[in-house]
């Protein structure tokens, strides 16, 4: 299917949002990048889309934009998207986000269910193209055990007490340190708690950290349901991050005062381009009448234009963007990340830039260790 330029609305204008314009802008659609914020506007500006003053908590607004858009794309905060989405579907307009929020996926899911237009939750990176790389690595058995995801979005030199920069959005990060995390145990759909399980990591010499942190997995505990044994997911840190976070939000009780939280983390984990983004998939099951176990190690520097999560993040949903209008998504209703297969994802041309842009490959060794003190 011949892809033709379509109105696209892309809602916030922050780190991720204007990439994401710019992106799509490049595939010559007709892009307009909305924000609350002038001066935000003004920082994004660019000659390669619009930009239009929209408060994006203000249902009445966002719908007048999207009465003239064919696509919108929310790069808002997660708390947001369920009345954008709402507009989406009510206005005829096709609906993509990035939120890691489960409570906003079930919400979407349900409208989804008797829409006339593709509403595709939790794009991005984690859940996103994580999802993506999950699935295929499903698919790789006759007899699936094991998947295990690891995605770490970090500061390439932690200067830092928290060994960590805020990347993307701070409501976002401290969300997915609050909520219960859905995983498989046993065979079993069940919720663990945030920042618990911690295992040690080593890829390609460098010592990490990973524990559950909510959303990543997206719908594949469901997807996966009676296929898989283990499948779980963590985010990547370095080594003191998590008991640190738990200190503030459970020993100082700031996971019941967010607002403070914000602060804490806008002053003390500023953001910067000097990122990097690890992604660590394994699996194991039975092959060819044996047990084998494969692995995916990816690797993303950010630099001085353009920071590893910001490239990630918007790549993949732009990507996600260019498999629907190519037909090679379900075109309305509900649409899950791993509804894309993994070779149509990177033949896109947002999907080839995490090929060619990765310093990674699926032969990079890695080192993994559970630290049984910390075991789910």
């Amino acid at each position: 299917m011949i892809q033709r330029p379509k109105r696209i609305a892309v809602l916030g204008a922050g780190q991720i949002g204007a990439i994401i314009a710019s992106m799509l802008a490049e595939q010559g659609h007709d892009v307009t990048l909305a924000d609350a914020s002038a001066s935000q506007l003004k920082n994004a500006a660019s000659s390669a889309y619009a930009t239009e003053v929209v408060d994006a908590s203000d249902v009445p607004s966002v719908k007048a934009l999207l009465g003239t858009r064919d696509i919108v794309v929310s790069a808002c905060p997660y708390f947001v998207n369920k009345g954008i989405a709402t507009a989406a579907v009510e206005t005829g307009t096709h609906y993509f986000d990035l939120t890691e929020d489960v409570a906003t996926t079930a919400f979407i899911k349900e409208i989804g269910a008797r829409s006339d237009v593709a509403l595709v939750p939790q794009c991005g990176l984690a859940p996103g193209f994580i999802c993506v790389l999950g699935a295929d690595m499903a698919s790789r058995f006759d007899t699936l055990k094991t998947v295990k995801m690891r995605v770490g979005a970090l500061p390439l030199y932690p200067t830092n007490a928290l060994r960590y920069n805020v990347t993307w959005s701070v409501d976002g990060l401290i969300n997915e340190y609050c909520n219960p995390c859905e995983i498989v145990f046993d065979g079993q759909p069940i919720l663990v708690p945030a920042l618990e399980g911690i295992e040690s990591v080593m890829i390609d010499g460098v010592a990490y950290e990973a524990f559950n942190t909510s959303g990543g997995l997206g719908t594949l505990t469901e997807t996966l349901a009676g296929k898989v044994r283990d499948l779980s997911y963590k985010t990547l840190r370095y080594p003191g991050h998590a008991e640190i976070m738990k200190l503030l939000l459970r020993g100082l009780e700031l996971a019941d005062d967010k607002e403070t939280m914000r602060r804490i983390l806008n002053h003390a984990a500023p953001f910067t381009r000097k990122d990097v983004v690890v992604i660590f998939v394994t699996g194991i099951g039975q092959k060819n009448g044996r047990m084998e176990e494969e692995s995916i190690v990816l690797r993303y520097d950010g630099t001085p234009e353009l920071g590893a999560i910001q490239l990630t993040t918007a790549a993949g949903c732009v990507a996600m963007v260019e498999l629907f209008l190519s037909g090679k998504l379900p075109q309305k209703g509900f649409v899950r990340q791993e509804d894309a297969r993994l070779a149509d994802f990177l033949s896109t041309r947002a999907g080839a830039r995490l090929t060619n842009e990765s310093r990674g490959s699926e032969a990079a060794k890695a080192v993994y260790k559970q630290d049984s003190r910390h075991a789910v």
